[in-house]
């Protein structure tokens, strides 16, 4: 029997840029976060979301501005693309919003109470971004990052990454799921605390496959690769929920790092 090709992963910046092709997908399919993230965030930053200011970095079409913004924080989202910022001003037109990554903030020195990155840090460079994230926070401040990622403990989602491995050569959910300290600062300039929140959401089929091919394994490998893999997952998926309702199971894996208070 002949072996699926396995192409090699497209580039880091191709990947990047992908969504802006995808951003009304991206906005209807890909999962919000559970109310205990913001729990967390709250401990361990050590002030409440309600009254802060907060920078919300590579905002992509708001889905974190907009829970945010329901925890009472004041918010300001920067996001590189194009076609993703066009997005989160027609979901969200009251939030401001302007154009910016984290390697190269357009924001005012010390200025905001919590920086945050939601599947976003992993795009930038931390030997730019750490700095920047500091010179941004208010002294006391907090750099928090967090990741949906598919919970590997389940059979079925086990089953699902290791059919996307062997096609497309990677893991969609691993390469967030082994994010660490180590990883997100290499300097070591910051001490981050890690925490992770198991939830779940039950969609239909056709949202969960729309939101697997709004990532950027499947964006940058052409419609035609993908769309032959979606089709043949749906067949896999239907035997697992025959119904037509998916059981997503996710562990948002969470890093924050506080900044010293001012002397």
């Amino acid at each position: 029997m002949t072996s699926p090709r396995v192409d090699p992963p497209a580039g880091h910046a191709a990947r990047a840029h992908s969504f802006n092709a995808a951003a009304a997908q991206y906005a209807a399919a890909r999962p919000s976060y559970p109310p205990a993230l913001f729990e967390a965030i709250e401990e361990l930053s050590g002030r409440r979301l309600s009254g802060s200011l907060v920078a919300d970095v590579g905002a992509g079409t708001g889905i974190a501005t907009a829970r945010l913004r329901e925890h009472g924080a004041d918010v300001l989202a920067v996001e590189p693309g194009g076609g993703m910022a066009a997005e989160f001003r027609r979901g969200l037109p009251e939030v401001p919003v302007v154009r910016g990554n984290g390697n190269a903030l357009p924001l005012a020195d010390h200025r905001f109470d919590l920086l945050t990155y939601a599947q976003a840090w992993h795009w930038t460079d931390p030997a730019l971004s750490v700095p920047e994230a500091l010179r941004v926070l208010r002294p006391g401040g907090a750099l928090a990052l967090w990741w949906n990622t598919d919970a590997p403990d389940v059979p079925w989602i086990a089953a699902a990454n290791e059919r996307t491995r062997r096609r497309f050569g990677l893991d969609v959910s691993a390469e967030k799921r082994n994010v660490d300290a180590r990883v997100a600062d290499p300097s070591g300039r910051l001490a981050f605390t890690r925490r992770e929140v198991r939830w779940s959401r039950s969609v239909p089929l056709d949202t969960h496959l729309a939101n697997i091919a709004s990532h950027s394994v499947f964006l940058t490998h052409g419609e035609d690769r993908s769309a032959a893999f979606l089709a043949e997952e749906r067949e896999h998926l239907l035997a697992v929920f025959p119904d037509g309702i998916v059981e997503e199971t996710y562990v948002v894996v969470l890093l924050l790092a506080r900044t010293p208070e001012a002397a």
